[in-house]
């Protein structure tokens, strides 16, 4: 049963991470909308003073912030692309449709009920206008459920066939055919349990927001532990794009979830404060600073005759954590062979969070050091107080250092380039990968350097063919459902297909494979012939 509960709520925050990764790309572009129309920045740079660059970043910010206020619509088709296991185009139109028929529904029931309030009461109200329909208010939750209930449709009845006349009502359109009585009882059971739901969880914010520092620390520790099970994002969602993470009046219009809050404020000239929300999006502190101090520290702990290859291996982990705010390669380095040091991150992570929040500094830098640059520095130092970022990164970044590097010599724990009785390290560059392959060659092996090739060798780590049931993906890791773990090799995974890392949990498997992952992830799909299914 607890191999089963894993196994779901790792599908499900597979896709949550669908629609989570299009967000961030929003947020930019509005950032950069900012940049172009911020005052101060325009000052220092007279030629930004036309409106060519001003109208374009107006237009560019107003034109997305609608991204944030539609978040539900959004997590709905996302969701249920990411968890239908075949033809998902139809089961994302399927989505849209079902959404709303959901609205329509509620909007209906509501009102036969006499229980819409006037428009212009709608604040404070627990309604909202979803897509220009008054409904209940349940934000990015709405989306959710109905894209979980979609996909459970979905999946059970496209495959559906009728014969003779009623053949055209059978595959997509008997899914949508069933879904419709199914969404209109859930609007009606929804318009009675959603308030009290709706009061569970502002209950809940207050106790988060009333347990101060410790809540954000809880928050943080948690976001970097569950990293091994994948379930991280269903941390930092809620609070991200709920009103777990606080509501905040921008310029007449309700905003919940500190990522949405923030996104809304830096983009209204008027605000000159950002609002300290119950959690705001500090994870870059350890993704910038802190792991760049544990890779300086795992670096200068290893033997002088691993050091080059230590380097090697260990810059660009550093780097792309740095620029880009991806950790995973950094993290499995000593996740496992030293998980007295991940715990140790986890703690650090959080209480980087309390730092921040204890100076005031409101500076976010979720995707590294870019993301860092295009959200704050424009601001100025009064909304975001991102110098104070600057100099907390710096302390953590010495914290690491001096904690990773007493531990790893007071217990001996094997880091990279420190393994006992083996002096190949485990993780492998793109030049240790080359020359692996050519010595291979030499040898007169048969594995060739071709994504089919190493799409076939994967599958080969994998148990074979027979042994693999799914197959996706999220930012960084190959995730796949397999019949049976014990046939998975890790060595032929780690040693033959660049792989840096390689996790098992009842059937589920995650091979870490960096940015490169979506391409793994597109030759793995042709080799097996399942584009058709996508």
């Amino acid at each position: 049963m607890k191999d089963k509960v894993l196994d779901a709520m790792q599908k499900f925050s597979r896709a949550m991470f669908f629609p989570v990764l299009i967000l961030p790309i929003a947020g930019i572009l509005i950032a950069i909308g900012n940049v172009l129309t911020n005052a101060r920045l325009i000052e220092l740079l007279p030629f930004l003073n036309n409106p060519v660059t001003m109208g374009f970043g107006s237009i560019l910010s107003a034109s997305l912030l609608p991204v944030l206020t539609n978040l539900g619509v959004i997590f709905c088709v996302g969701i249920a692309i990411g968890l239908a296991r075949k033809k998902k185009a139809e089961a994302g139109f399927t989505a849209l449709l079902g959404y709303l028929v959901f609205l329509y529904a509620m909007n209906k029931f509501l009102q036969l009920q006499n229980h819409l309030v006037a428009p212009d009461k709608l604040q404070g109200s627990g309604q909202a206008m979803v897509l220009g329909v008054q409904v209940l208010d349940m934000g990015v939750f709405l989306g959710i459920i109905l894209g979980i209930i979609v996909a459970l449709v979905h999946n059970k009845f496209i495959d559906t066939e009728f014969n003779n006349a009623f053949q055209i009502y059978g595959g997509a359109r008997f899914v949508f055919i069933v879904l419709i009585p199914i969404l209109v009882i859930s609007a009606i059971i929804c318009s009675y349990v959603w308030p009290v739901v709706q009061s569970g969880i502002d209950h809940l914010g207050l106790i988060i927001k009333s347990s101060g520092n410790f809540g954000i620390f809880l928050y943080g520790m948690l976001e970097r532990l569950l990293i091994p099970t994948g379930l991280h994002h269903l941390v930092y969602t809620p609070f991200l794009y709920t009103s777990l993470g606080g509501s905040v009046d921008v310029a007449g219009h309700l905003y919940e979830g500190a990522r949405n809050i923030y996104f809304a404020e830096i983009a209204d000239p008027a605000v000159k404060v950002l609002s300290r929300s119950v959690i705001w999006d500090a994870r870059g502190i350890s993704k910038m600073f802190g792991l760049i101090g544990a890779c300086l520290a795992m670096y200068h702990m290893a033997p002088a005759e691993n050091k080059r290859k230590v380097k090697t291996i260990l810059i660009p982990a550093a780097v792309t954590s740095f620029i880009a705010g991806v950790t995973e390669p950094i993290e499995f380095s000593f996740m496992f062979v030293a998980p007295m040091l991940f715990v140790v991150h986890a703690v650090l992570s959080g209480l980087s969070m309390v730092t921040l929040n204890v100076l005031g500094s409101r500076a976010i830098g979720p995707n590294g050091f870019i993301d860092f640059l295009l959200y704050n520095v424009p601001l100025g130092f009064e909304k975001t107080r991102w110098p104070i970022y600057i100099l907390v990164g710096l302390i953590y970044f010495v914290l690491y250092y001096v904690i990773f590097r007493f531990l790893i010599s007071k217990f001996n724990l094997q880091t990279i380039g420190r393994e006992q009785g083996n002096s190949e390290i485990k993780l492998y560059d793109k030049k240790d990968y080359i020359e692996k392959k050519e010595q291979e060659k030499a040898s007169q092996t048969d594995i060739k350097t071709s994504s089919d090739d190493v799409s076939a060798t994967i599958v080969e780590g994998l148990g074979g063919e027979d042994n693999i049931v799914s197959v996706s993906n999220c930012y960084t890791r190959l995730r796949l459902v397999v019949k049976d773990t014990n046939k998975v090799n890790d060595e032929i995974l780690m040693n033959k297909t660049d792989a840096k890392g390689v996790m098992k949990k009842g059937n589920n498997v995650q091979v870490v494979y960096g940015l490169t992952v979506t391409k793994v992830r597109e030759n793995l799909d042709r080799y097996l012939g399942k584009e058709e299914e996508e």
